[in-house]
């Protein structure tokens, strides 16, 4: 993977989001990595 990063704008449900961002911190985790790990796994399946 390169080290190259794109700024993005997504629309969430609040309630969702702040949920997840919540999860997020309690697990140590870095919400942006978390989305980019989706993705990975979501290509992977679906290739």
């Amino acid at each position: 993977m390169a080290n190259d990063k794109k700024n993005v704008t997504v629309s969430l449900n609040k309630d969702i989001y702040d949920s997840y961002v919540q999860l997020c911190k309690n697990k140590g985790w870095v919400v942006s990595r978390q989305f980019e790990r989706l993705m990975e796994e979501h290509l992977d399946t679906h290739k």
